[in-house]
């Protein structure tokens, strides 16, 4: 899996440059690889915020250090992975990891309470696919599927500094040789901390990725508008999945989640899907009750099913996805 393959080149350590040697630009040059950084820091912190807020943090420690970057040791590309696995790292140091509902229990029963909340630091956040840099289209579906939620969060089980080294290797395509330049040990430690990683996630966390069929996806928020039930079970996979953060709560199963749905009454009823592009390989809608927001939601869809809903509660990710928070915008009626 890649992004893009690396400069050559190691982290920086000492020597002297003057911001006109970066390009001419200075602050334009390291700007440029924002969303490079965001899409490794994502996949290291599993927030989106969080990932933010790291690269805004590289971004600043790089400026801060113009005066200490070799232009001559790495490339200004090189330099910043080498702050952002600092501050990512430094930001790992708490003893909890982010994961979804799937790794934290088991699937409920149709009548199962929700049970109380989690707060937001345990939960593997979605991240807008815009925020990821462009990838060539022969490459698109390998990307998307090292964001997708289920990647991200079993990279998370990985001790930090293996979950670096196969983000580095595996999915930016780094050599060995320049991840060991950038975390300061030999060559035979990256290998055998790669080995390790591969060794602990799981061979197949999901079926493989697929674009999300939109077809399907139309027919799909037409039910969940109108909220016909019986539509929406018959256009669910035979394994579909639903959860809901902050809730441990999640279903496994076309049957189940029919069983829960119509036992539920129809507490969505008149609910409106707003399309929020793509994330994490999947589909992003704003779900709004009452013209109020209400979750942001994801679907996946594989073999002309969906397979997935994840409704994440709550209005906090709407802004990074572009959502208004005051009402729902008026969409054409459908005839």
């Amino acid at each position: 899996m890649g992004d893009r393959a690396p400069d050559r080149g190691g982290p920086a350590r000492h020597g002297s440059v003057d911001p006109g040697d970066l390009g001419g630009h200075g602050l334009a040059e390291l700007e440029r690889h924002r969303a490079e950084l965001t899409g490794y820091c994502y996949r290291m912190l599993g927030s989106g915020f969080e990932a933010e807020d790291a690269v805004q943090e590289t971004l600043v420690k790089a400026w801060r250090g113009l005066d200490r970057y070799d232009p001559g040791r790495a490339s200004v590309r090189s330099w910043l992975f080498a702050i952002a696995t600092n501050v990512c790292l430094d930001m790992l140091r708490g003893p909890q990891r982010r994961a979804r509902a799937m790794d934290l229990a088991p699937a409920a029963t149709p009548g199962a309470a929700l049970g109380a909340p989690l707060p937001e630091e345990r939960w593997v956040l979605p991240l807008p696919d815009g925020r990821l840099p462009p990838a060539d289209p022969a490459e698109l579906a390998v990307v998307r599927e090292s964001v997708r939620l289920a990647f991200v969060a079993a990279l998370q089980r990985l001790p930090a500094r293996q979950r670096a080294v196969l983000i580095l290797r595996e999915v930016l395509r780094w050599s060995a040789a320049e991840v060991a330049g950038l975390l300061g040990v030999s060559v035979a430690a990256v290998n055998s901390a790669l080995q390790r990683a591969r060794a602990a996630l799981p061979a197949a966390p999901e079926p493989p990725y697929e674009e999300v069929d939109e077809e399907l996806l139309g027919r799909y928020v037409d039910a969940f508008e109108r909220y016909d039930v019986e539509t929406l079970v018959a256009l669910l996979h035979a394994d579909a999945t639903m959860a809901m953060p902050p809730y441990t709560w999640w279903l496994r199963g076309r049957d189940v989640i029919g069983a829960v749905l119509r036992a539920a009454g129809a507490p969505c009823a008149g609910s409106r899907l707003v399309p929020a592009g793509r994330a994490n390989g999947a589909a992003a809608f704003g779900q709004y009750r009452e013209g109020r927001p209400f979750a942001l939601v994801l679907f996946e869809t594989s073999g002309g099913l969906v397979t997935g809903q994840t409704t994440y509660l709550g209005d906090r990710l709407f802004p990074m996805f572009g959502l208004p928070m005051s009402s729902a915008p008026r969409l054409r009626t459908r005839g």
